[in-house]
């Protein structure tokens, strides 16, 4: 990481300020310094972390060799997510992990200092009055007048990825694999019938309704859910997913 030390905040006051320092400079990252954060973040590169100092800087690196690291890791393998997700939602997938990374700094510092009851509930306040990187990144809060807009590039929200859950489909125009049979519109029975005579495209075996199930964007065939790694919460921030098998077709070409 940074070669220059920082002081070890021992203190409500400090942590909180240390806190703020690390929170400024992640979301720099994902706002001002959005388009070199961005090419930063090769996914041909070994995993990648997105560290925030207290000095209000960032960086992209590898994780730290020391085991126990001194301090709480960030979220490891950001870099893989890029291509497979539009933008703006691998932002904000990097800013749900950042937000989370700052409160276990934030909280190890009080563990490690005896924080009392009374302190860690007066630091969690002192968080808890500022927006997360999340509600800035995504624009769900106003900015203050002292941070920097969140970067927005201007896509509409919508998505071909296709999420075999209900409220999704409708929600973002996904394809659903269990469609219930009351709500069949007019050209929807061919679709029907072709997810539930599906065999997952990893472990063959046959579709189920309930199961969590994914398509891909690329080759048409669904996939388990825990086949491929992909959880429901995953998928919802996914707009184009490809496959293990077309990742690594779009890699060697």
């Amino acid at each position: 990481m940074e070669g220059v030390p920082h002081p070890v905040p021992r203190t409500v006051e400090e942590v909180f300020t240390d806190f703020k320092g690390r929170r400024s400079g992640l979301i720099k990252a994902l706002t001002t310094d959005v388009e070199k954060f961005y090419q930063q973040c090769d996914p041909e590169k070994e995993n990648l972390c997105l560290y925030g100092f207290p000095n209000e800087t960032w960086e992209v690196n590898l994780p730290v060799e020391e085991v126990p690291p001194e301090l709480p890791e960030p979220a490891l393998g950001i870099n893989f997510a890029r291509d497979g997700m539009q933008e703006k939602d691998w932002l904000s997938l990097v800013a749900v992990h950042s937000d989370s990374w700052l409160l276990a700094v934030a909280f190890y510092f009080g563990a490690r200092f005896g924080f009392g009851k009374n302190e860690r509930k007066r630091l969690f306040q002192m968080i808890n009055d500022l927006p997360t990187i999340f509600e800035l990144v995504t624009g769900s809060v106003k900015q203050s007048k002292d941070q920097p807009a969140a970067h927005n590039n201007g896509s509409k929200f919508k998505s071909s990825g296709k999420v075999s859950r209900q409220s999704e489909s409708q929600a973002k125009g996904m394809k659903m694999s269990a469609p219930p049979k009351e709500e069949d519109d007019s050209g929807d029975e061919e679709e029907e019938d072709d997810e539930q005579g599906a065999t997952c495209g990893a472990c063959g075996d046959n579709y189920g309704t309930d199961e969590f199930w994914i398509c891909c964007d690329m080759c048409e065939r669904w996939f388990h859910g825990k086949c491929v790694k992909i959880t429901p919460a995953k998928a919802e921030h996914i707009k184009q997913y490809k496959c293990p098998s077309c990742s690594n077709k779009r890699v060697r070409v």
